[in-house]
């Protein structure tokens, strides 16, 4: 009889601090039978944060969550089928029991091995490099033995990271490829493109049992030549984005660096020199432009009414009289000068 009682399982239970080699990290574990058999009433325990799987002969039988169970027929129905217990089962049998985690397992790392190339509008074809972190778990424990586990002693995150790594990095990639986002704005919107990105994802986790709770993009950084024309763009977005600005910028550059050159001499002191005479001639030119108001911009007032009337009206709006062609009214200070004068003979308001 006590060779009977050591070979019979009262107790079947798991928790991760029964044996060192159990860490926290795994995600299947095989109940170790050591030779013992399961008898009628022995007591099954599935604490929170774990599914429990019997198996007989290979095939998946009955699943228990949570809770305190006396195994017996009506707890086994699937287990019942398989061993032909038609009316119960009263005497020891042999079956596997899986334990298999549904806790979060979190701050799962992932990164590009290889840059992502896509194709950019403003800058062409670029490559990107990305990491970050997720968190997953285990939805449906039958789907999860059956399409990763197999017949294995223990199952751990490191056995699957790297296939889950390879599927994020995919996603990422057609993510990038068909929403034919630009670098700049994919810079800017990380927490937008994470958000979509991870949608994606999910559906390829769920064929695995597996659920995607959480995805960070942290980073995705761009080749140093990149990163440089988009400071610059940057740059150039606060003084206006136009062809005369990217000019004034580069001049104002290539000045700055000459100015560095300790070794320039005389021809550096030249170009230092030219480069200043240039700058100087395109920010006066740039300044002029701003004050000088377009031809169609200038009054003339009515010398029979006053009212203010393009400078190209040949008739006042107001009292229709002709506008005088050989004469020119100052807006400031309201003298008469000729039609071809520039300046205001009094003030010299420039016309």
């Amino acid at each position: 009889m006590g060779f009977f009682r050591t070979n019979m399982l009262k107790v079947i239970d798991w928790t991760e601090a029964s044996a060192k080699e159990h860490a926290a990290s795994t995600m299947v574990f095989k109940y170790p039978m050591d030779g013992r058999k399961i008898m009628y009433g022995s007591k099954l325990i599935v604490r929170e944060g774990q599914v429990a799987v019997f198996v007989n002969k290979g095939k998946l039988a009955d699943i228990f969550a949570p809770g305190t169970y006396s195994l017996k027929t009506g707890n086994l129905p699937i287990l019942t089928q398989l061993c032909s217990w038609p009316y119960g089962f009263k005497s020891p049998f042999t079956a596997d029991v899986y334990f298999v985690s549904t806790k979060q397992f979190t701050n799962q790392k992932w990164g590009t091995t290889n840059p992502i190339t896509m194709r950019d509008k403003e800058f062409g074809t670029i490559r990107v490099k990305g990491y970050g972190t997720y968190a997953f778990k285990v939805e449906n424990a039958e789907v999860f033995l059956k399409e990763l586990f197999g017949t294995a002693s223990s199952f751990k995150t490191e056995d699957i990271s790297a296939y889950l790594k390879s599927i994020l990095v995919a996603n990422i990639s057609d993510t990038i490829a068909e929403s034919k986002i630009s670098a700049l704005d994919l810079a800017c919107n990380l927490l937008e493109f994470n958000k979509e990105v991870k949608t994606i994802v999910a559906h390829n986790f769920e064929a695995l049992g597996l659920k995607l709770t959480n995805l960070i993009i942290e980073n995705l950084s761009f080749p140093e030549e990149v990163e440089k024309a988009i400071d610059t763009r940057s740059s150039m977005g606060v003084m206006g984005d136009t062809m005369d600005t990217f000019v004034k910028y580069q001049a104002a550059h290539a000045m700055r660096d000459a100015a560095k050159n300790p070794n320039g001499g005389v021809a550096g002191t030249g170009v230092g020199l030219g480069a200043g005479v240039s700058l100087g001639t395109m920010m006066t030119e740039s300044l002029s432009k701003k004050t000088e108001k377009p031809a169609e911009d200038k009054k003339v007032f009515c010398p029979s009414c006053g009212t203010a009337c393009k400078a190209t009206a040949k008739f006042c709006p107001e009292c229709g009289t002709k506008m005088q062609a050989n004469k020119k009214v100052c807006s400031n200070c309201g003298a008469e000068a000729k039609a071809t004068a520039k300046f205001c003979p009094e003030c010299g308001q420039k016309f």
